[in-house]
């Protein structure tokens, strides 16, 4: 598996069988590398989206459309989305999964909220904010948290799906903090990697993931912190 950090929550994950966007918020991402964008749309397979907030939802209406891609969402957010022409939707919503060829996905709980302003001025609500955990057929299992503060539920999510990469927010504001962050991994995850990801890309969230990587000193976790457009291989 190859996981390609693209700046704030957008992660391109490549297996044998797909070829996955995570959240792709390019057009407006201060962090983004625009070169980036037809390598990781080429062949691509599916689109997964954890809230509908526009730094989520990103450019998702257009590459869908561009490849063809399934797109992964909750109900509110999958029927707003067709109605901006998006054709191939796979709705879901919490505790739910559903298997996409080579792999499931499940719906997690996550603190977050996921109404979107439009240019039409209009607060759309979009359903509810979730976490995402991935489970494949000959990979290890990842759960990208989405936007989210600890919860002691985390500790289900573990129990449930044992997931051995954590993709996790840290940028503090409007997702927990580095500190907090490494809290929740060391007292409710028993992770290989962890990932650290919402941070350094807007001036109001945290730009690096120093607190983080302190707070993971001397946990058997490994802390990958790529550089935007690196590969963590896993």
């Amino acid at each position: 598996m190859k996981i390609k950090w693209l700046g704030h929550s957008a992660f391109h994950v490549e297996t044998a069988k797909a070829k996955i966007l995570i959240d792709p918020f390019f057009t407006g991402n201060p962090a983004f590398r625009d070169g980036e964008r037809r390598a990781v749309t080429a062949g691509l397979t599916h689109i997964l989206l954890t809230h509908g907030h526009g730094d989520h939802v990103g450019d998702t209406v257009a590459i869908a459309k561009e490849t063809g891609a399934t797109v992964l969402a909750n109900f509110d957010l999958c029927m707003w989305l067709g109605r901006q022409g998006v054709a191939k939707l796979e709705p879901g919503n919490t505790g739910g999964t559903i298997r996409l060829g080579s792999f499931s996905a499940t719906f997690v709980n996550a603190l977050h909220s996921s109404a979107q302003i439009t240019e039409d001025g209009v607060s759309h609500s979009l359903g509810n904010a979730n976490g995402l955990v991935l489970h494949f057929d000959d990979e290890p299992t990842l759960y990208h948290m989405g936007d989210t503060d600890i919860f002691s539920d985390m500790a289900l999510v573990q129990e449930l799906h044992e997931p051995e990469i954590g993709i996790v927010p840290i940028g503090d504001r409007f997702t927990m903090g580095g500190a907090v962050a490494a809290l929740a991994c060391q007292r409710y995850f028993k992770f290989a990697t962890a990932i650290p990801c919402h941070y350094g890309s807007f001036p109001i969230i945290d730009q690096t993931s120093e607190t983080f990587v302190a707070g993971m000193d001397g946990a058997s976790t490994l802390v990958a912190t790529p550089e935007v457009g690196g590969i963590v291989n896993a």
